[in-house]
């Protein structure tokens, strides 16, 4: 089985109102991430200094010695710039989430005391701040399990929330499996939360942002001043509150590191913007705790079966009518490279369709000839399937006049005749009139041409059958 487990799909054209309290047209979320003291280090045990975020930018790692820089860069965080984020969240009445290294926690409980204190959500930012890319998933789940215990016993409460930040691809498959999490933020794609059937489980999903973050301060062609991150959260802000106002209402989650925009440079332009949203009305400031508890009670997991996620026997069971007395299309259509994309009438529309399109002309003959007469002898003999039956009734003709049926009657044989199959029309996008019309137009086509027309009509049945199925 060949199954593709990313989502291009998500939402699409129509995402959810996400009714955030109080109507407000936007849920704007501000992450602290606390990692002084949990990054790369000789004397955490590491193998070299850290590189990553910091004010040197491009800096490598050093094998077998500290850095004493990079370790005195990442101490700002701790002993200044927290302090100062401290100070400007609690004086814009702001909560926070903060993504806590459990290792860096334990050694900074003044700093754990603050957060507790300003009430805001400490949510596990992982064991050590480190990239997991590498390791087994055997030693990342270890890892895993050592950060709940050490964040349970350094702030007194098992963490809700999960970000590993640096991490592998089996990262939010492992947090999930624990069963320990409210939600799980290892993603950056989509500007609303999302549900996801991990094996038993349907976990709630809060993307994080990678753009709206000052990370890019320490990145190259990042942001170089102030004013330009400023300017790219304000003009986020407002694209998103214009779709808040349209009706679709949005998230909106902004990345701090207390080393990089704690710096006194910096600091005043997110200030800028905290008091810039603050002059809009309808802006809800939650942690991310707030958002996931809000998610599950508005918006609790659909609990469908997934097409892409069936054994071949219940696909074939379940859309193997779609195509009239057709079963084949989709048994080939189940060994198709399916996945998220097609777990909508869209996707399994295109998955269908592309076996029908591809099949030799004596098949896709062999389709068109197990529709049946519209209003035919079956329809009067009740031997139609429940698809062809509701079809036909939608459109009014299983209540014809005697003078109607003989109409029927005579262009079904006529069509019959002459092309070799049965007049197929998606009679739910018609009434009985323009039925009539279709048939007197297409009956005079040549057959190659109505045949390119029937294959066209079997698509549309499809689509619509599967509209009413998915």
């Amino acid at each position: 089985m060949n199954r593709y487990p990313r989502d291009f799909t998500g939402y699409g054209a129509n995402p959810p109102d996400a009714r955030w309290p109080g109507g407000a047209r936007i849920a704007v979320q501000f992450v602290v991430n606390y990692e002084e003291g949990g990054e790369n280090s000789l004397l955490h045990g590491d193998a070299a200094s850290e590189a990553f975020l910091s004010e040197i930018v491009g800096a490598q790692p050093w094998p077998g010695q500290r850095h004493w820089n990079m370790e005195s860069i990442y101490d700002y965080g701790a002993r200044a710039g927290f302090w100062r984020l401290h100070r400007l969240f609690k004086g814009a009445g702001i909560p926070v989430t903060v993504y806590g290294v459990a290792t860096a926690l334990a050694r900074a409980p003044e700093q754990v005391a603050a957060m507790q204190s300003a009430g805001w959500e400490i949510a596990s930012h992982g064991l050590k701040w480190i990239d997991y890319k590498d390791h087994t998933p055997e030693a990342e789940a270890a890892d895993m399990a050592e950060a709940v215990r050490l964040h349970t016993e350094v702030t007194g409460q098992m963490p809700r929330g999960w970000y590993t930040g640096r991490c592998s691809v089996n990262t939010v498959e492992l947090a999930a499996n624990t069963g320990q999490f409210d939600y799980i933020s290892d993603t950056y794609d989509d500007d609303l939360p999302y549900w996801t059937r991990i094996g038993q489980r349907d976990q709630l999903i809060i993307p994080y942002t990678l753009d709206c973050n000052d990370m890019r301060f320490a990145t190259p062609q990042g942001f170089n001043s102030g004013d330009q991150f400023f300017a790219y959260l304000r003009d986020t802000f407002d694209a998103l509150y214009a779709e808040g106002a349209a009706g679709s209402a949005k998230m909106m989650s902004v990345g701090l590191h207390c080393r990089l925009i704690g710096r006194p440079g910096r600091v005043q332009a997110l200030k800028r913007f905290t008091d810039y949203i603050q002059g809009f009305e309808g802006v809800w400031c939650p942690r991310r705790i707030d958002i996931a508890e809000h998610w599950a009670a508005q918006h609790p997991p659909a609990g469908r079966r997934r097409p892409s996620q069936m054994d071949q026997a219940d696909f074939v069971e379940r859309f193997g009518g779609v195509f009239e007395h057709s079963a084949w299309i989709a048994e080939r259509a189940f060994a198709l490279e399916l996945g998220p994309a097609h777990d909508n009438a869209t996707g399994l529309h295109s998955a269908l369709t592309r076996m029908f399109r591809s099949a030799t002309d004596a098949e896709r003959l062999g389709v068109l000839r197990a529709h049946p007469d519209l209003a035919g002898k079956l329809a009067a003999a009740k031997r139609l399937t429940a698809d062809s039956t509701s079809e036909q009734a939608s459109a009014g003709l299983d209540a014809l006049t005697d003078a109607e049926r003989s109409t029927f009657e005579q262009m079904n044989a006529d069509y019959v005749a002459k092309h070799g199959f049965p007049f197929i029309i998606a009679v739910r996008d018609h009434d009985k009139a323009g039925i009539l019309r279709a048939f007197r137009r297409r009956i005079g086509h040549d057959t190659s041409t109505e045949m390119e027309e029937a294959c066209r009509q079997v698509e549309r049945i499809a689509r619509l059958r599967l509209e009413a199925l998915v």
